[in-house]
């Protein structure tokens, strides 16, 4: 269910403060729901009824490069509609505000095939700042440097 357009792009005197000072190109931003308050017993029961969905999920890329678009597997990691946190089990909403197959793109894969883009299309594409994308790329790059001198002491070491 969208908002109408009214509420979509608030006029400039109803944009809070926050939000004049944000260089988000979208108003909505992302929204977390927690898991912490579903009982444990309830938990335990949806993972045993959702538990055949995971074995219908693309496993490769090869898989799914041919398939419907927008993708249909919400639940995959590469989709862009939603985020699940492996620590504490929270769903994040990336795009609260829209459905979908209301998203330009969905699948990150997708993106990767394109080639290079731009921080500021990768913000848009995840509804985050381009600071916030620079700063998950130097973080990214931080990592597998770190992986290499690992993987360089293993050898040494063998």
């Amino acid at each position: 269910m969208t908002q109408p357009a009214s509420e979509e792009r608030p006029t400039p005197e109803r944009l809070t403060r926050e939000q004049k000072r944000s260089r988000r190109k979208r108003v909505v931003r992302a929204r977390t729901i927690s898991v912490a308050r579903t009982a444990r017993h309830e938990l335990s029961e949806l993972k045993r009824r959702n538990a055949g969905i995971a074995r219908q999920l693309p496993e490769a890329r090869s898989e799914c490069a041919e398939g419907p678009r927008p993708c249909p597997h919400v639940s995959c990691r590469h989709h862009l509609y939603l985020d699940v946190s492996p620590k504490t089990g929270a769903i994040k909403l990336n795009f609260p505000d829209m459905e979908v197959w209301e998203l330009p793109d969905t699948c990150a894969l997708d993106i990767a095939d394109r080639g290079g883009v731009t921080l500021e299309d990768v913000g848009a594409i995840m509804n985050l700042t381009r600071e916030r994308i620079r700063q998950l790329e130097l973080q990214a790059l931080n990592r597998l440097e770190t992986l290499r001198d690992m993987r360089d002491l293993r050898e040494l070491v063998e």
